[in-house]
């Protein structure tokens, strides 16, 4: 007959210094994690005005500026 063993025996239990040092893991993790999404729905954010900015502008395409010719140098 098998004897069951109870859950967590072999678990060590974290030090309070775990402890903390896991709270801390977790709110950085988080601030990270906030900070990135609010940078991306930013980055989106713009990324759609320009293109509606280039939608609604007309294309112009420059023209090409007239040359001078070279002043030829005089040979002595």
């Amino acid at each position: 007959m098998r004897h069951a063993i109870p859950t967590g025996v072999f678990k060590p239990n974290p030090s309070s210094g775990e402890r903390k040092s896991d709270v801390t893991t977790r709110a950085a993790h988080q601030i990270v994690d906030n900070e990135r999404s609010a940078r991306e729905a930013k980055t989106e954010r713009l990324r759609l005005a320009r293109l509606a900015k280039e939608e609604a502008e007309p294309v112009i395409i420059p023209a090409k500026a007239k040359t001078r010719p070279r002043k030829r140098k005089a040979t002595a």
